[in-house]
């Protein structure tokens, strides 16, 4: 039989595990919610985030002699133990839950209190000499402490959706240098328009996405404004007078950024608009990196009846009943992480839109989504950079050949012989299989000279002059 210790709240008395950090109010929220599977212990940043709030709101308190030292102390060293990465497993509730994240802050609150008691030499769920509410929560409310903690999560995320952006940038950049020589077709609508290199089209591919980088770090910024000492509804009931600032003052030390307590906390306490930009500027990227999955599948397809232009790295056997078949495995998967990012932006939307008076109470399933988004973001992004960008290999020869038996290339012809006489080699060519270069020397409409000059695929990949 397991142990329990027995605790009690509002509804009465409740059985806990004895060796539970966590108390009576996770152990509810545990029974009520089982919607995701994806618990708070999932989340690692999402924890240091409300250990790194729960560390700022005890030094402010002890600073305004509101905590005694001893208190404050066991307080800290159970704050930096969760920062560090210790006992996360104590944090099993849901991440969609009700009650607009109270759960969340009173199971960091249950579990700062057990620890501090351990530190302080008496035994879980002793609260008189630590209370989850009295000491750990002081001067807080869940709807001042909630957001915060998800803010400081969400601005740490964001460095690493950053690097991973800045990863594969730098891996489409390398492909960029390496394929700058090889000459392949261009195509508008699917078909042939005219020539360029595969190193353009790679460095196309690099720079729409390095485009995005300051636009999520801009994002992000908005995460490091918070409304600490807003308490309940953002007039700031039973927190003293400059606890507000002092406590984003010592936030922004723990963190070692220039967090700022927000201009009107009544504003801060219901308004999320900042998520929902931050979820655009990671939707826009989802769209963008989609295409350029899109574009590979379409220039890796084949390998004898398709586009066939490159090879992409071979991750797995393709069928369960074509031997030899191989599939572009890893811009699928990317493609639907994107998908799912780009629907969980919707989620978003609604989940900001639906506050009501002074406090939104949908910002679980807000912040589950956004941090979902952004972690299928980093690994597929990595995945992309590792499994597929790095190892992709030009058809350089069959790219080549595409160029020169393109009936595109006459439109490079356009400013010397005019779109109607352009327009008609084009259509004998198509009619006849005979090629755009022959068929102008034919009809005499240039001499072989002129055209070995004009029609050199290097000479079309850049603006030039035309001379009369």
């Amino acid at each position: 039989m397991k142990q329990t210790r027995i605790e009690s709240d509002l509804l009465g008395e409740i059985e806990v595990p004895i060796n539970a950090y966590y108390g009576v109010q996770t152990q509810r929220a545990i029974a009520n919610f089982a919607i995701s599977k994806q618990k708070l212990a999932d989340y690692p940043s999402f924890i240091k985030g409300l250990a790194l709030v729960k560390w700022a709101a005890a030094k402010t308190n002890y600073e305004l002699q509101l905590l005694d030292s001893t208190i404050y102390q066991a307080i800290e060293t159970a704050c930096k133990e969760l920062v560090d990465g210790q006992f996360h497993q104590d944090f099993p509730i849901d991440m969609i839950q009700g009650g607009a994240g109270t759960s969340t802050n009173m199971n960091a609150n249950e579990v700062i209190a057990n620890r501090a008691l351990e530190i302080l030499g008496h035994a879980k769920g002793e609260y008189q000499y630590c209370s989850p509410n009295d000491h750990v929560n002081l001067s807080q409310s869940t709807n001042d402490a909630y957001p915060t903690a998800f803010k400081v999560a969400l601005f740490e995320m964001n460095q690493r959706v950053v690097l991973s952006l800045k990863t594969l940038v730098q891996a489409l950049e390398e492909k960029e240098v390496a394929f700058q020589e090889i000459l392949k077709m261009g195509r508008t609508q699917l078909q042939d328009a005219v020539p360029m290199t595969l190193g353009q089209e790679f460095g196309a591919f690099a720079f729409t996405l390095a485009r995005e980088i300051n636009k999520l770090e801009e994002a992000s910024l908005s995460f490091l404004e918070i409304n600490m000492g807003a308490t309940a509804i953002g007039t700031g009931l039973n927190a003293v007078p400059g606890y507000a600032t002092l406590c984003a003052q010592n936030l922004g030390e723990l963190m070692q950024q220039p967090v700022v307590s927000a201009a009107n906390l009544i504003e801060a306490t219901s308004d999320t608009s900042g998520l929902v930009a931050y979820s655009n500027a990671l939707k826009k990227i989802a769209i963008k990196l989609s295409k350029m999955c899109n574009d590979l599948r379409l220039l890796s397809s084949g390998p004898r009846t398709g586009l066939a232009e490159i090879q992409l790295p071979a991750m797995q056997p393709g069928s369960s009943i074509m031997p030899g078949k191989v599939n572009p495995v890893i811009p699928e998967v990317v493609n639907q992480v994107c998908f799912k990012v780009i629907g969980n932006d919707m989620t978003i939307t609604m989940a900001s839109e639906a506050a009501q008076l002074q406090l939104n109470v949908m910002e679980p399933v807000l912040v589950h989504s956004l941090m979902e988004s952004m972690e299928w973001m980093i690994q597929a992004m990595d995945t992309l950079q590792e499994k597929c960008i790095k190892g992709i290999q030009a058809n350089a020869d069959h790219t080549k050949e595409q160029v020169l038996q393109s009936i595109g290339i006459v439109t490079a012809l356009n400013p010397y012989i005019g779109y109607k006489a352009s327009t008609k080699i084009a259509k004998e060519a198509l009619e006849t299989g005979k090629g755009v270069y022959d068929l102008i020397l034919a009809h005499q409409l240039m001499t072989k000279e002129q055209l070995d000059e004009l029609l050199d695929p290097k000479h079309m990949l850049a603006p030039h002059g035309v001379t009369k």
